[in-house]
């Protein structure tokens, strides 16, 4: 009897769309097997599923489920085979000929009109096209599938040009063969890889690794007798840990795990494995390093987790689904359905991905705040080698601020070894106190040193010592902690005298201070205009004569530097100028202005008096030059 073949015709825009689709979409020719691969597992999914409620079915049909890979060099195809579900033809036309519907015009059209890339995958990822990416390395495609229950089977064929061929096909076994007629040899590079074993195992292992079903391939051993025997080995692990109940996953499998998809061969500082069940289900097996890579702070430093779906892998470094602050955590996540464009390379922005990351974040910040409280021995080291880098998050997710402030560990002048925690410094404030002080600064030496830490010191108020970059910015921005006011004690005006209610006490002898140096001030703020917004009394100094402080929201020297150094034009901050009416040099100059305010030594020390002050703090004079051969003609005059 003859076998009726049915020839179906892709129309034209089908053809154009079917081109973009083979050519366009994929970035990685390797795809390709993940794809069938998948198909495959996803048909061993089906039948274990369906032989649950179809009585129908026989053992036979759900026995020793698998996948197989065929190579025949000679013919150069692939054969991608499973024992899966099958199809019948109806689910021929409808899963694969989909792409081959009436009305793919007005779709297609609408691509064409896309304003951008990212809408035309948007409308594309309409189509289950993952079979299609076959024919980015083969010039024909054979499928031969039979449906469990049924007694015949059916053979397509495609060349993914003009048509494609359906035809019932006898004998044969349940499931389905999808067989790749590759491009020749010289087409274009590296196809005949694709026939060799070293090619498949490399992709297999990437992309497949740890499907549930084994992946099988038949393959020749030469001993040393010269004999060749053929051997089935099985090309994945299929163990997927992320999948498994912790209480069956021995640490050293998780630190061995960690250890593959990190390539840093010591054991992780902690295991984070999660389980999410709802209306979006996924797994999460996350990874705390002990030390830092080399690369961290490297603009190229690649991020994010590994991202399977169904444990099909999809992309290394997942940055969707871990902010930029933890792109020191390893790990995989593996969804049970993500929204991803058609090539499943591109990770859509939905409502589904931002909940994973929020959570996923929230996960790893209560791992880290349970190390704190359990473990501060390896929290602080913890701490040392990823401190700095966390401290960014205070800056870029500010739904988070709170836990990472709970987080936070910084030298502080309590203890000049030990570091502390903001709650440990608000548990040890003085009475009456409310406000949390820090100071920032290139090293401790230099902030412990500071003029603006005299008065702190003399009357035994803790002061936070701060020497990150990034602790600038996130200071300033952090306006409080638990209630307490965050402080930087080189800003705004400082009065430790102050009231516990706020209300400062009447002294008159400050006020009869104010009155007597007002001519000084005035004097002072007049000569230092180009430098200073104004000259004042200060009352936290005790040691020095002069300090430079800034208002609240002004940007700190430091700040500036960062700025500039990034090529940002940041217009100078003029600051104030504070004098300790105490010191000697101080009421010399009182009492100099006094005697004849005409007198061009005067403003020559007052210079000078700034200069110092700027140099205390760590600051760059304006003119040094200047400042040097002043400072040498008043000591030579001195001597």
């Amino acid at each position: 009897m003859a076998t009726s073949v049915e020839t179906l015709e892709f129309q034209a825009e089908t053809r154009q769309l079917l081109h973009l689709v083979i050519h366009s979409i994929y970035s990685n020719k390797d795809i390709f097997l993940r794809e069938l691969i998948s198909n495959a597992s996803d048909a061993l999914d089906k039948l274990r599923l369906e032989s649950l409620t179809d009585s129908g079915l026989s053992e036979t049909d759900t026995a020793d489920l698998h996948i197989s890979l065929e190579v025949d060099k000679e013919n150069r195809t692939l054969t991608v085979r499973d024992n899966g579900i099958g199809m019948t033809r109806d689910d021929l036309v409808e899963l694969i000929g989909t792409i081959a519907k009436s009305g793919t015009a007005g779709l297609l059209e609408k691509i064409k009109e896309s304003k951008d890339a990212a809408t035309a995958e948007s409308l594309i990822g309409q189509f289950g096209v993952g079979f299609y990416s076959a024919f980015m390395v083969a010039d024909k495609v054979t499928l031969h599938t039979r449906r469990a229950g049924t007694e015949s089977g059916t053979r397509w064929e495609s060349d993914g040009a003009g048509a494609y061929t359906l035809q019932p096909a006898e004998g044969l076994p349940v499931g389905t063969s999808v067989t790749l007629h590759l491009k020749p040899a010289d087409s274009e590079d590296g196809l005949a890889d694709y026939l060799s074993e070293w090619k498949i195992r490399q992709i297999v292992k990437r992309y497949s690794d740890f499907i549930r079903w084994p992946i099988r391939m038949a393959t020749e051993r030469t001993d040393a007798e010269g004999e060749t025997t053929r051997e089935v080995d099985t090309l994945n692990s299929m163990k997927a840990l992320w999948a498994r109940p912790r209480a069956e996953v021995t640490q050293d499998e998780y630190d061995e795990f960690y250890q593959q998809i990190s390539h840093d061969w010591t054991a992780p500082a902690e295991t984070i494995h999660m389980r999410a069940e709802g209306t979006f289900e996924y797994e999460a097996l996350l990874f705390i390093p002990a030390q830092a890579p080399f690369d961290l702070f490297s603009r190229e430093t690649k991020r994010g987790v590994q991202l399977y779906v169904k444990r099909v892998f999809i992309m290394d470094d997942c940055e969707a689904l871990m902010p930029d602050y933890l792109r020191f955590v390893k790990g995989v996540v593996d969804a049970h359905d993500l929204s991803l464009n058609v090539s499943r390379e591109i990770l859509q922005h939905d409502r589904q991905i931002q909940g994973v990351r929020r959570r996923l974040v929230k996960k790893v910040l209560g791992a880290l705040k349970d190390m704190q409280s359990k473990d501060a021995e390896r929290y602080a080291k913890v701490w040392d080698q990823f401190g700095r880098v966390l401290k960014e998050g205070l800056v870029e997710d500010p739904d988070n601020t709170e836990a990472l402030l709970g987080l936070v560990s910084v030298a502080s002048t309590h203890d000049p070894e030990k570091t502390t925690t903001l709650r440990e410094y608000v548990e040890r404030m003085k009475d009456g106190q409310d406000t949390v002080y820090y100071l920032t600064g290139e090293t401790r030496a230099m902030v412990e040193n500071s003029p603006h830490m005299e008065a702190f010191a003399a009357k035994g108020y803790e002061v936070l010592i701060l020497t990150d970059p990034i602790d600038e910015v996130w200071a300033d921005r952090v306006p409080e902690f638990a209630g307490h006011r965050l402080q930087s004690i080189a800003k705004g005006q400082v009065d430790l005298d102050e009231s516990a209610d706020g209300d400062q006490e009447a002294d008159p002898e400050k006020a009869r201070r104010e009155e007597d140096f007002a001519a000084l001030l005035a004097w002072l703020s007049t000569t230092l205009s180009e430098q200073v917004k104004q000259v004042r009394l200060s009352s936290r100094l005790t040691t020095s004569a002069a300090c430079i402080v800034g208002e609240s929201h002004d940007l700190t020297p430091t700040l500036e530097k960062m700025y500039r150094a990034m090529g940002q034009q940041v217009p100078p901050v003029k600051r104030t100028l504070e004098l300790n009416p105490a010191h000697p040099l101080v009421t010399a100059l009182r009492t100099a202005h006094d005697a004849g305010a005409d007198d061009p030594a005067l403003a020559e020390i007052a210079e000078l008096v700034y200069g110092s002050a700027l140099l205390a703090e760590g600051g760059d004079l304006p003119d040094p030059a200047r400042f040097t051969r002043l400072l040498t003609d008043r000591l030579t005059r001195t001597l």
